[in-house]
Order: C-alpha cells, then sequence, then structure tokens
C-alpha cells in the first residue's frame, strides 16, 4: 500500500506498527521489504522523497566537505524513491575470498565472516538481476571466444564486472509489487528525524517521521533497519543524543568512521605497437543470450600480499592526449549525468544517450579506434578502479548547520591513505613487467604517482573529482565486537536488540568490485536472520 503522508486525509493513524520498519527505498530497502514479504512480515517503508525527484527533498542531502577534493553531498546520492539506484550503470561483480579475510598489511580489515557465507545469498542475488551464468573469473573468456590475457596469474589476474540491464529497476513503476502490497505500508515523503531509544538504550522504542509541511506520526516495530545509505546511517545514528549523548551504537566513537569510496585515476601510458589490440580485448561486449559484460585486470591474492597492496581493477582506455581536453561527447555525457536535474525527464534523456552511445561503441567505435590508433591519434592508457584502505580519519560527522527539517546536516571529512596510492603504483609497475616480459610493451607511469602525498589528481578526462562511483561504505562497519565495528555479524547494531543497518556502511573493506550486488546478498542474508528473528518471539 503506498501512501502519501503530506496527504492528511489518506486515513494514517499518528502512530503505525510492523514487524519491521525500514527506512530507506533505495535498493537495500526495497529488496529487503521483497525478501520479508516472502517470509510473510509486515512491513513500514519510509521514504523521505516523493516517486520522482524534488528539489526541496534532495536539499536535505546538502553538508561541508572538509577533506578531500569530493563531490557536494547534495549531489553524492538521490533522495527518492529508488534512490542512487535511479542513475545506476548496473555494473556488478562479488567480491573477492580474499576481501573478506584479515589482510595483515591492511589495517583494520577483515569481516566477521569469510566468503563463503555469502555464497547462496550472491546467486540469489545475481539472479534478481537476470545477470546471466554464475561467472565472473576467467572461465568466461571462453564464453566470449578468447583465450584472454597471457599475464602471470600469479601477479595479474583477470576478472568480470556483468551489467544489469534493465534501467531504473528499484524505480516506483518496476516496484509496484511492494507498492501495491497489503503487507507493506510504503510512506513517500517520510521524513526519519530522530530514533528513539529505550530508557535502557539497548533497543529503539519508535522512529518520529515528518513531512517537509510539519506534519508528525511515530513508526513503532518489532525490528527497525536503517537502510539510507552510508552517509546518512551514521548521521541518524549520531543524530540520537537524547538518551546516549554521543549517538546510537557510539560508544566506541566508530559512527560515521572509515568512510571509503573507489577512486578513480590513470594509472600511466601503454607504449604498445599494438595500443588497439588491448583495447579491443577488455572493451565491454555481449555474452550470446547473456548480459553485458566486461573484464577488468586485479593483482593476484600473492601480487597483493607480497608488495602489501589493495584489491584494485585496472582497464584499459583509448583517448587523445589529455592534454587536449574532453571530446565532445564525453562533454555531453557528463552534462546530462551531473548538471541537469535528475528529474523523470533528464534520466530518460541521460538513458536514450548511453544507449545511443552503447550502440556506436559497439558497432562503429572498434572501426573508428582501430583507424585512429594506427594514425597515432589514440593513446593506451591503463586506467584503475581502486580500492580504498579503511582510515578511521575518514569519517561522516554532524556539522554546526541545520536542514529545512532542524536536524544537524552531516559533514565529510574523506581521507586515503598512503597504500592507497602505493596500490596503483605497484600495480601499473606490475603490468609493465608483463607486458615486457611478453613484449608486449611498457608502462610510464602517471606523474602523480610520485607525489609523496596521499592525494589524489583531479583528472577531468577521468571524473570530475578523483572519484567516480559514489560508493559510500564502512561508516557503520561490521566488527565481531563493540570494539571493532558498529553493528555485529548480522547487521545488527552492537548494544541494541532490535535494530540493524543495512546497505555498504557496514562493509569493513570495499574491495575492487562495485557495491550493489553485496549490498543485495547481504540483504537476503539479514532477511532470512530477521525471520528466524522474529519466528523465535512468536513462540
Amino acid at each position: 500500500m503506498l501512501i502519501d503522508l503530506r496527504n492528511a486525509q489518506n486515513g494514517v493513524n499518528d502512530r503505525l506498527e510492523a514487524d519491521v520498519c525500514i527506512v530507506g527505498a533505495g535498493a537495500a530497502g526495497i529488496s529487503l521489504c521483497r525478501h520479508l514479504r516472502k517470509f510473510g512480515r509486515s512491513v513500514c517503508l519510509l521514504e523521505s522523497g516523493g516517486l520522482d525527484f524534488e528539489a526541496e527533498t534532495q536539499d536535505l542531502y546538502d553538508g561541508p566537505n572538509e577533506g578531500m577534493t569530493y563531490y557536494d553531498l547534495v549531489d553524492a546520492r538521490l533522495r527518492f524513491f529508488g534512490g542512487t539506484t535511479n542513475i545506476w550503470g548496473g555494473r556488478c561483480t562479488p567480491l573477492e575470498p580474499l576481501d573478506f579475510r584479515h589482510r595483515p598489511w591492511v589495517q583494520h580489515s577483515g569481516w566477521p565472516f569469510q566468503a563463503q557465507e555469502l555464497e547462496k545469498h550472491y546467486r540469489v542475488a545475481h539472479d534478481s538481476l537476470n545477470l546471466g551464468e554464475f561467472a565472473y573469473d576467467e572461465k568466461v573468456w571462453a564464453a566470449l571466444g578468447e583465450s584472454g590475457p597471457e599475464f602471470d596469474p600469479r601477479r595479474i589476474i583477470s576478472r568480470f564486472w556483468r551489467f544489469d540491464t534493465v534501467k531504473e529497476r528499484f524505480s516506483a513503476q518496476r516496484c509496484r509489487d511492494v507498492l501495491q502490497d497489503p503487507g507493506v505500508t510504503a510512506l513517500l515523503h517520510a521524513n526519519v528525524t530522530h530514533l528513539q531509544a529505550n530508557a535502557n538504550a539497548n533497543g529503539l522504542d519508535h522512529v518520529e517521521v515528518s513531512t517537509m509541511e510539519g506534519r508528525q506520526i511515530q513508526a513503532r516495530a518489532r525490528r527497525y533497519v536503517l537502510a539510507c545509505g552510508g552517509i546518512e546511517n551514521p548521521r541518524l545514528l549520531l543524530a540520537a543524543r537524547d538518551i546516549q549523548k554521543d549517538g546510537i551504537g557510539n560508544d566506541n566513537d566508530l559512527v560515521g568512521r572509515f568512510f571509503m569510496e573507489h577512486q578513480h585515476g590513470r594509472a600511466g601510458r601503454v607504449h604498445t605497437d599494438d595500443p588497439f589490440r588491448l583495447w579491443h580485448l577488455f572493451r565491454k561486449r555481449r555474452i550470446a543470450g547473456g548480459p553485458p559484460v566486461a573484464p577488468t585486470l586485479l593483482p593476484s591474492p600473492d601480487l597483493q600480499q607480497k608488495a602489501g597492496i589493495l584489491n584494485t581493477a585496472l582497464t584499459f582506455k583509448l583517448q587523445r592526449d589529455p592534454s587536449q581536453g574532453l571530446l565532445l561527447n564525453d562533454r555531453v555525457y557528463r552534462h546530462l549525468k551531473h548538471q541537469l536535474p535528475p528529474d523523470r525527464t533528464r534520466r530518460r534523456l541521460w538513458h536514450a544517450y548511453r544507449d545511443a552511445r552503447g550502440w556506436v561503441q559497439r558497432n562503429l567505435k572498434p572501426k573508428i579506434e582501430r583507424l585512429r590508433s594506427g594514425a597515432g591519434a589514440r593513446h593506451l592508457y591503463a586506467m584503475v578502479r581502486a580500492e580504498q584502505a579503511p582510515n578511521p580519519d575518514s569519517r561522516v560527522t554532524l556539522s554546526g548547520e541545520r536542514d529545512a527539517l532542524g536536524m544537524l546536516k552531516a559533514s565529510l571529512r574523506w581521507q586515503l591513505s598512503d597504500i592507497d596510492k602505493q596500490t596503483v603504483s605497484a600495480l601499473a609497475e606490475s603490468l609493465g613487467e608483463e607486458l615486457t616480459r611478453l613484449g608486449a610493451g611498457r608502462v610510464e607511469k602517471a606523474d602523480w604517482l610520485e607525489d609523496p602525498s596521499p592525494e589524489w589528481p583531479v583528472d577531468p578526462t577521468v571524473s570530475k573529482h578523483p572519484i567516480g562511483g559514489y560508493h559510500h561504505m564502512g561508516t557503520t562497519r561490521m566488527g565481531s565486537t563493540p570494539g571493532t565495528g558498529v553493528v555485529d555479524a548480522d547487521g545488527r547494531v552492537h548494544g541494541y536488540h532490535n535494530l540493524y543497518v543495512a546497505g555498504s556502511s557496514v562493509f569493513p573493506t570495499g574491495g575492487w568490485a562495485n557495491p550493489t550486488l553485496t549490498i543485495l546478498a547481504l540483504v537476503h542474508r539479514l532477511a532470512e536472520h530477521l525471520d528466524d528473528r522474529l519466528r523465535q518471539t512468536d513462540l
């Protein structure tokens, strides 16, 4: 049942009750709602925005940046039904087994469980996105009719992204099963303004909800789940200071710390007699009868351990010299994605442009780039999507500014560590050594990698800022004890029997992989856990 809370005549009482109250209708919240309904659980789903972009609601995300150059916080995520997945590119891949382990060379690494714990949940998430065969490793080369690169697997390995081809999969139009379900009360324009702990500070009593116009209600449930993203989840916990002076779950000053992204960058130029070959091998393409896939290179587990580096994806890009600036089609793409208000009309325009661009890239670009690279008009560059090491000084806090609802705004201080840049440098060196061994070329490392500071450059041919993912991870990290994490292995806030967090904010490390597939796997696992706990109390 879909209800707009602004409508005073909609029959909503001042107090709502359900088995589970979910705060946030993005990929995590919507998927969790679906899974819980399969168990027959009643759900209250609270969404701050409406069914489409609204500037007034979006402005609630505004807040200061006090660290490294980053997107303006008001632009770094979307606040309406479906969340930031409304501009999601559909890139999916699971984390590697090593990503879950404690890596002695990576401080604060290690999940409270190992990769096999998520195996069945990954498959459920994979199938829900219609991603074809569950295969992301070297075996995909055979499906493409390729032998793949000849790099030493003890140093460099290949992995694949698979792409969800359904546009705006979590939009209201595609989630009618949720919105029309009588067991779901989905509230729009329902801003959670306070998490009210009980007097013993061991559980939530209720959440307070308000519209921008001032209508207020309470939502009560047997279990509560925050699914608002890596900036808003810690903001809500930190703001709940009436019972615990430092906020809920923050006895050890961990809420908001360890903010991570996947920073993008140019690792160096590849000098080779045939620049077209490597680019063509690593281009995005379709498997017969399946979704689009795109290969990438990773440092092997052995190389990560020996070199003391992180898990980072590397691929190739053909382009003219960066000093010549962006091509027109790149400028149009970025304008559509980043500079126009993301309402339905603009999103449709962006999707149409992406489709047209994709057709050109599949059918014309290989021929054009072969000619251009052969004439020396294009150079081959090694590009990275890098894992960021967990850094407690990279954090979300509360600022002294307040939003239109009177809530303290979030403030971001994004910080990188020495190992982040060292990883890119070592991976570029390893790639160069492998190319030299094969007689296929060499790598000229990017100048910025020689700078001893941890800062990354702003390269306009890569991204508007030194990042590109909107991947907000780590700020309510998992840990087996309250001293190592905000939530436990099940996503439950330490010390609270009925409060959980879902989404990439619980990731202890980010790995190389885009987070959505892992988010959906964790959500399926959480749904099973919540149903089990609720059944125990039903007895």
